[in-house]
């Protein structure tokens, strides 16, 4: 295979957003694409095999980008190109930043960042109820609040409920102190930490004050119909399947529903049946439910999540297959003794 070079120019405002603190972006396209990255006098030289280049060359412009349009350029953006660069859809990174959904309080656009997470909005935009279901750090319930938030500010619905099961993880936490807001109040703080981003803590509290944003356990959901309203459910897979039903039942018109969940960390009691796989299979075939299936390369927290979230998933499909493995070897050794 030939080896060729070529030169690409960066703009001087953005060379370093592009080529990371010690060039450690450079760095980590050169391992993995085997290629020679050289910065110098405001352009970037590329050496290696003639396809690498290409690779290498699409990455880099897709960051430059990127950057001109105000993102700062991190780890997670660099890994992200560069898993595309071996796909046809390289250049959709940049059709994905396109699509901001609304602001935060500080003016950080929120938009999706992956493939997944933009079929994710998209579906979002389509359909009555949408399922999110992947790992930590895939944006599931911060870009569900965003749409939400957007909507509300919009008109198009009249207020926003936020819900999820008030179950422990893996703790028994006992007895907590003050009144029944405050005991239920750690449960919900991660739905209002993204509501004081995304709409800051004056704005939701004029807002909660009016009823117009509600954030309360899933057992208070029952007996109510809610109309006009966008509701989403958050670490659906500690439901039973009674609480899904009933949930999914309390929809009326006008509503759009948000189910997200995560179905590797389960806290229901051992041997408990989790609503939100139940749901799953029921109401696969129902044309106005979307099904969104975010995966470990949607992952856009810490770059350290994405490799433990691999790591665990590795692990348990070893020991899913060890049983397997076991009785095979028990069929192998008793047709042996039956010779």
């Amino acid at each position: 295979m030939s080896v060729i070079e070529t030169i690409i120019d960066i703009p001087t405002e953005h060379e370093r957003n592009v080529c990371g603190q010690f060039d450690s972006y450079l760095k980590k396209i050169e391992r993995t694409l085997h290629v020679t990255m050289i910065t110098r006098d405001g352009a970037l030289k590329i050496i290696g095999p003639e396809q690498m280049v290409a690779r290498a060359k699409s990455v880099f412009n897709n960051l430059i980008e990127l950057s001109k349009r105000g993102n700062a350029i991190t780890e997670q953006n660099v890994d992200y190109a560069l898993s595309l660069s071996f796909t046809e859809s390289d250049a959709q990174i940049l059709e994905i930043d396109k699509d901001i959904i609304c602001r935060t309080i500080t003016g950080k656009p929120v938009k999706p960042k992956t493939m997944g997470q933009k079929q994710y909005v998209d579906l979002i935009r389509k359909k009555m109820i949408v399922f999110g279901v992947g790992p930590a750090g895939t944006g599931k319930t911060y870009l569900a609040m965003a749409m939400a938030i957007q909507a509300f500010k919009n008109g198009e619905v009249s207020r926003i409920i936020l819900t999820r099961p008030a179950l422990e993880a893996g703790e028994k936490l006992g007895f907590l102190p003050g009144d029944l807001q405050s005991k239920i109040d750690p449960y919900l703080r991660p739905l209002y930490d993204a509501l004081y981003q995304i709409m800051g803590a004056e704005s939701y509290l004029h807002n909660a004050e009016k009823g117009l944003i509600e954030v309360a356990p899933l057992a208070y959901m029952r007996g109510r119909t809610l109309d006009n309203a966008y509701i989403i459910l958050d670490e659906a897979q500690n439901t039973t399947p009674a609480q899904m039903k009933m949930f999914l039942t309390r929809i009326g018109f006008g509503s759009k529903v948000i189910v997200t969940g995560d179905r590797t960390q389960k806290d229901l009691p051992s041997g408990a049946v989790s609503g939100l796989d139940v749901g799953l299979r029921v109401l696969k075939k129902i044309d106005d439910i979307g099904f969104c299936y975010l995966t470990n390369t949607d992952v856009v927290r810490h770059p350290l999540v994405q490799k433990i979230v691999q790591a665990y998933d590795d692990y348990e499909a070893k020991e899913a297959k060890k049983p397997a493995d076991r009785k095979t070897r028990s069929v192998g050794r008793k047709a042996r003794n039956d010779d």
